[in-house]
């Protein structure tokens, strides 16, 4: 019975399997990479690269950066701006813009209110006093004092200071060419003492149109701007129309009507060529005074339809300013006061 429960002694033949010179030849060998290396799903053919071992001597190993954070489902990410670079200026340029425009307001309101406020202060005398009169400007010797008042930048709103201040101009111009017609007329009768009538006529527009186109047309203007009169609009249409027509007959120069036309000019040369010389600056002055002219009636009449003006308006004003006329009260008194008592008997 012991010899089946005894475990039998080693015999000499009995060695350690893995001291087996197969196993051991396998282990020894280099020449083929180890698992960590080898890829069996490499489709290479032929053997798998050999095993390098690590040089002690290589430095440490760089350490590797950490993985970002991976978003979650619900957290969202990051794409950027919604808007371009080029739409950030386009709408910064127009805010810039909007913020200029709205300056540009308030400067031109506080030049309005420093305007109004120069008005005021000439005005402190109280509403019955009469502003002293300024135009035109004679030396204090002179006998005879300004009979008008007159300030663009204080009565005319800025809107229209600019076609004021030309219209008072175009004037002047009107003036000065009226005084070289009279000037070129001069020297015609120099040379031909025939044409004393027409030296007459010029002396005579000169001393008759100068007047009575500052009274007649150029003051209704400046009081249609600066009180937005409509009657005093119709009474400039009605009267600088008159004006355009004179200028166009100036321009022609019809012989003995005393202007410096173009005709008279031309007729001038074959007498003297100095003097025809001069009658034709004289008519190229009157051209551009014709050009002007109808230029600024059209001017003024855009911006007598921008304004609340009417027909309606200027026959009320017209009408409260004959009632309000102290003479023509007077007159109408007197008139109901005679068709009242009836004829003396």
């Amino acid at each position: 019975m012991s010899k089946y429960t005894s475990f039998p002694e080693p015999v000499g033949d009995d060695h350690n399997p893995f001291q087996d010179p197969s196993v051991t030849q396998h282990s020894s060998n280099t020449g083929y990479a180890t698992l960590d290396l080898y890829n069996p799903f490499d489709n290479k053919t032929g053997p798998p690269p050999p095993y390098e071992a690590t040089s002690p001597s290589a430095g440490p190993v760089p350490a590797q950066t950490p993985p970002s954070k991976a978003t979650t489902p619900t957290e969202p990410r990051n794409y950027g701006s919604y808007t371009s670079q080029g739409a950030q200026q386009t709408a910064v340029s127009a805010t810039t813009a909007e913020l200029l425009k709205k300056q540009e307001e308030l400067e031109k309101k506080a030049r309005e209110l420093e305007r109004r406020e120069r008005e005021l202060e000439s005005h402190s005398l109280g509403p019955g006093a009469a502003r002293q009169n300024n135009w035109p400007p004679l030396p204090s010797f002179c006998p005879v004092g300004p009979c008008f008042y007159q300030d663009i930048t204080m009565d005319i709103s800025q809107n229209f200071q600019r076609t004021v201040t030309i219209m008072y101009y175009f004037w002047m111009f009107g003036a000065c060419t009226l005084l070289f017609n009279l000037i070129s007329s001069l020297s015609m009768f120099c040379v031909d003492p025939s044409g004393g009538v027409g030296l007459g006529l010029a002396i005579l527009w000169a001393l008759l149109f100068t007047p009575c186109s500052f009274v007649c047309w150029y003051r209704p203007v400046y009081k249609a701007f600066r009180s937005d009169s409509s009657f005093n609009f119709f009474a400039f249409f009605f009267v600088f129309f008159a004006q355009v027509v004179t200028y166009v007959i100036m321009t022609i120069g019809i012989p003995g009507w005393g202007f410096s036309g173009w005709i008279v000019s031309l007729a001038a040369l074959k007498t003297s060529v100095p003097v025809g010389v001069i009658m034709l600056l004289n008519a190229v002055c009157f051209t551009a005074q014709t050009a002007m002219g109808v230029a600024m009636l059209k001017k003024v009449h855009s911006l007598y339809r921008q304004t609340d003006a009417s027909f309606t308006k200027a026959q009320a004003e017209f009408a409260s300013g004959v009632m309000s006329n102290q003479a023509v009260r007077q007159a109408a008194a007197n008139a109901g006061q005679a068709a009242f008592t009836g004829p003396p008997r």
